[in-house]
């Protein structure tokens, strides 16, 4: 072990390694089986790259997320440590070059995709390399019980036959007891070391808040806890419309979605890193290598798609072991909108067929072609064309993704053309009838002196830079004026980029993968049933309640979710409660809102005991659905 410190202290600046990571680096140095359950932020990447330094040859790395092993190999290559991925958009003559690298250049990790040692000419190449030991990086997507259940994942444990002495690592930051079970045997580990970090967060309360205004709560909480949070929504356009309101309320907002250019994701990641922006408000996109220490609150405003992805999320609060809160707020209508989202968008084989067959037809794609071929793709367009329901068109292709039959990736790309239709000095009788208008248009017409003449392409985030505002802001206005007939503009947005990496085979490519589909839909709904019952159970510590699906039984209730404060509430006395609200009432007009606020006693109970109070005519209501004190 005195080895994997110095190279933990030479290129990564620490002195020891945290709790279990020991444990894990010296099974795998000991070249036996291992397998890591390391919840979200517990240094899983460290297990498998400090033991790649220490072996001579080369480490290699399967995962399934392309940005992952994008950020890790970066993250290598700045230490000087020679890294490369072989991703799914690589054509063959590159992954010839980068295996011949591997093979003579000394490299000592190579990151991969599951798909990839699906290709027979790949694996003969890898069976010749130096394989030092193989780290399997999000290990549930084996289980057809995970929640990102990949078949490919499946081929790996053939890996076993090549490299018989080679150790196998498995790490995962979330599975089930099932899951758990399956990883080691559908990996063919050999009496693996088991190692697993408590799921509990000790400084961590997870609180579910029942409430119809989901604004007014997230500005109660905000005004509490003004430290740097996350907020994650269900869309793209939520993100931009809670930022807005948010920003309204004078809280300092940024947002982050998939649909975003690079170097917006990158300057509002960074002004919420350095605290300019504390309140990110995100999708689920937003995530991967996000260890913010300092991060307050992580707030769900809609349910997540199962517990797994939820543990995640509200993990990244209270990373620097001070209180933090995970914060889910619910209403009435979630469960519905919920099984929406997540359950009657879930596409079955019929459909998943019909999606396949259009998407060749759409690139014309001849039957027994299409193989390494790539197309832009904008899903919207694909979807009006044939009258698809977008969500379950997206499920579809993402599942085909899954497969390896298509690789869709996420490449935003922008078009703008905009002319002004009237002359300069109408233009110009506008601005002065709407000052508020003046930055974009003006920056617009100094930017591109020819656009009274004809369409000119038109910098988006160039003209909003200008301009001092955003590019949704500018978008806005250049829609107004294309109403009012002031502008014509044209704009096209490509969020997305599709290649085909099998040839096409129609029933026989869909029928190969229908029986995954089936298990996968099934699994879905179980999991979304765990996640509505976790936040429907008023009886139960939330603590527990995630403790036990992951398979930690007998712990001990937590004292600082919803349920255990709620449970110290109840033992508040009512005459004492009475006592409080007169209190406060004798001083100032209040809603019930801000009782509560005030108080910080479950709104229930608050409205009982005013209840009381109005029977028995010692307070009334005004008006402004103020109570005031009856004099």
């Amino acid at each position: 072990m005195q080895q994997a410190l110095q190279i933990l202290e030479k290129y990564w600046n620490y002195s020891s390694f945290r709790p279990v990571q020991d444990e894990i680096i010296k099974s795998v140095l000991e070249r036996k089986d291992t397998f890591g359950l390391m919840p979200t932020g517990g240094g899983k990447s460290l297990c498998f790259q400090v033991p790649g330094m220490v072996f001579d040859g080369i480490c290699l790395v399967v995962s399934p997320l392309v940005a992952l092993m994008k950020d890790q190999v970066a993250q290598l290559q700045s230490k000087s440590i020679k890294a490369i991925a072989l991703t799914g958009g690589i054509k063959s003559e590159e992954i010839i070059q980068l295996l011949d690298n591997c093979q003579f250049g000394n490299y000592k990790f190579l990151y991969l995709s599951p798909e990839r040692l699906e290709q027979e000419w790949v694996l003969e190449r890898i069976k010749n390399l130096p394989i030092s030991m193989i780290a399997i990086d999000e290990a549930h997507c084996v289980s057809q019980w995970g929640h990102d259940f990949r078949p490919s994942y499946l081929k790996i444990k053939n890996l076993k036959t090549h490299f018989p002495k080679v150790p196998f690592i498995a790490l995962t930051a979330s599975a089930t007891p099932r899951v758990q079970v399956d990883i080691i045997n559908l990996l063919g580990l050999e009496d693996p070391s088991f190692f697993s970090k408590s799921f509990a967060r000790e400084n961590l309360g997870y609180h579910v808040i029942k409430a119809e205004d989901k604004l007014f709560k997230l500005n109660q909480i905000l005004q509490k806890n003004p430290e740097p949070s996350i907020i994650y929504v269900r869309n793209r356009k939520n993100c931009h419309v809670f930022a807005q309101k948010l920003s309204d309320l004078g809280f300092k907002t940024t947002y982050y979605h998939g649909g975003l250019p690079l170097k917006e994701k990158e300057k509002n990641m960074d002004s919420w890193l350095i605290d300019k922006t504390p309140v990110m408000i995100a999708t689920s996109a937003f995530g991967m290598g996000i260890d913010k220490p300092n991060v307050k609150t992580v707030i769900h405003i809609n349910l997540p798609e199962n517990l797994e992805s939820y543990y995640q999320e509200a993990g990244r609060a209270g990373r620097n072991g001070q209180k933090a809160f995970a914060i889910l707020i619910s209403s009435p209508s979630d469960i519905i909108q919920a099984e929406n989202q997540f359950i009657q968008v879930l596409p079955d084989v019929k459909f998943l067929k019909e999606v396949y067959v259009k998407l060749c037809n759409y690139f014309q794609i001849a039957y027994g072609e299409g193989i390494n071929e790539e197309f832009p793709f904008g899903l919207n367009q694909f979807c009006l064309q044939y009258d698809f329901p977008v969500l379950k068109t997206f499920n579809a292709l993402q599942f085909l993704d899954k497969q390896g039959i298509i690789s869709l990736t996420q490449e935003f790309s922008e078009k703008l053309q905009v002319q002004f239709l009237l002359e300069s000095k109408e233009v110009i009788r506008y601005i002065s009838l709407n000052p508020e208008d003046e930055p974009i248009i003006s920056t617009i017409l100094r930017s591109y002196p020819g656009i009274f003449d004809l369409q000119i392409n038109v910098n988006l985030a160039f003209v909003a830079k200008k301009a001092g505002t955003t590019e949704v802001k500018v978008l806005n206005l250049l829609e107004k004026l294309k109403k009012l007939n002031i502008v014509e503009f044209f704009s096209q947005f490509n969020e997305s980029k599709i290649i085909f990496l099998e040839v096409r085979e129609d029933e026989r490519t869909i029928n190969r993968v229908s029986r995954h589909l089936e298990s996968q839909n099934l699994a879905k709904i179980e999991q979304i049933k765990a996640m509505v019952d976790y936040v429907s159970d008023d009886k139960s510590c939330k603590s527990q309640l995630l403790l036990n699906y992951f398979g930690e039984g007998n712990s001990k209730e937590c004292g600082v979710c919803s349920f255990c404060v709620s449970k110290r509430m109840k033992n508040v006395p009512l005459e004492d409660l009475k006592t409080q609200i007169i209190k406060l009432l004798s001083q100032n007009e209040m809603t019930a809102r801000e009782i509560v606020a005030l108080i910080g006693i479950e709104e229930k109970q608050v409205l009982e005991v005013i209840k009381g109070l109005l029977e028995y005519n010692i307070v009334s209501i005004n008006s402004r659905n103020q109570f005031t004190i009856v004099k």
